[in-house]
């Protein structure tokens, strides 16, 4: 009976050593597309579906903008599948860090956050400003003493507000509103409940020209910055791919003439 056990045992650790084997074949097969961040050839976009004119969703219901268009034109190029993931901007790491997403690409301030990902180049020059109705009397900082200035969570308006030089400014408000988006934001703005919208150039101007209010954006900024697509820490392969087909893009004029067609032609960068 010596013998059956040994051989129970024997048949037993060579079925065990088949599947830790069979694991390991799953594990390093289930990297996708050889860990460069597409999934089946799919290059997933992660953006906040209420940030025009960068990525949003449009009256018909279609996610449309400028880096969306972009990103479109680089997976034209490389056979890629694009795939449009509107996100929970606070839960972008999250998304990135899990390969759920491919890269966060919507208007991303790489300023500050040099560390935390790998960075395309930037190819967006932005700044940070307030927007205030025009019948304020809100001219200058100064004006902003007391009031109720609304800002988007986790956004570069945000991170400019709560660094050490703009101290004094933001402790002279009445109070800092954190809002989920712009939309609600200029609601507040339109009903008074705030007195202005710490926000991006580009999104102010935007909301500007789309909206029936009377609203100016102040002269002085609050900040610059500079936007960039957002890799995994790490991951150069994928950086390096779409970074030479915005290269060749901005070679051929296809970079500028997408730009033009979100009017930001004056704050691309095409060097």
């Amino acid at each position: 009976m010596m013998w059956m056990k040994r051989l129970v045992a024997a048949t037993a650790a060579i079925a065990m050593l088949g599947v830790l084997d069979g694991c390991g074949s799953k594990d390093s097969s289930s990297t996708s597309d050889s860990g460069n961040g597409l999934n089946n050839n799919k290059f997933v976009v992660g953006f906040d579906a209420a940030f025009p004119p960068y990525g949003y969703q449009d009256d018909s219901g279609e996610y449309v903008g400028f880096d969306l268009d972009l990103a479109q034109e680089v997976c034209s190029r490389n056979s890629w599948e694009l795939v449009k993931m509107p996100i929970d901007w606070d839960s972008k790491d999250m998304e990135l860090n899990s390969g759920t997403i491919s890269c966060i690409w919507n208007g991303f301030t790489m300023n500050g956050r040099e560390d935390d990902y790998t960075w395309s180049d930037p190819y967006v020059d932005n700044s940070q400003v307030f927007v205030v109705k025009s019948d304020s009397g809100i001219t200058t900082f100064d004006d902003l003493s007391g009031k109720t200035v609304a800002v988007q969570t986790d956004s570069s308006a945000e991170a400019a507000l709560n660094e050490e030089d703009n101290a004094a400014l933001k402790d002279s408000f009445k109070e800092l509103l954190v809002v989920g988006e712009y939309n609600t934001a200029f609601l507040n703005l339109e009903s008074n409940a705030v007195d202005a919208i710490a926000m991006d150039i580009g999104v102010a101007k935007y909301q500007l020209e789309s909206r029936d209010g009377d609203f100016t954006i102040l002269d002085q900024p609050l900040a610059a910055e500079q936007y960039a697509v957002g890799f995994k820490k790490g991951n150069e392969t994928l950086r390096d791919q779409v970074q030479n087909t915005l290269n060749e893009m901005k070679s051929d004029g296809t970079f500028k003439t997408i730009a033009e067609k979100w009017d930001l032609q004056d704050s691309v960068i095409l060097d």
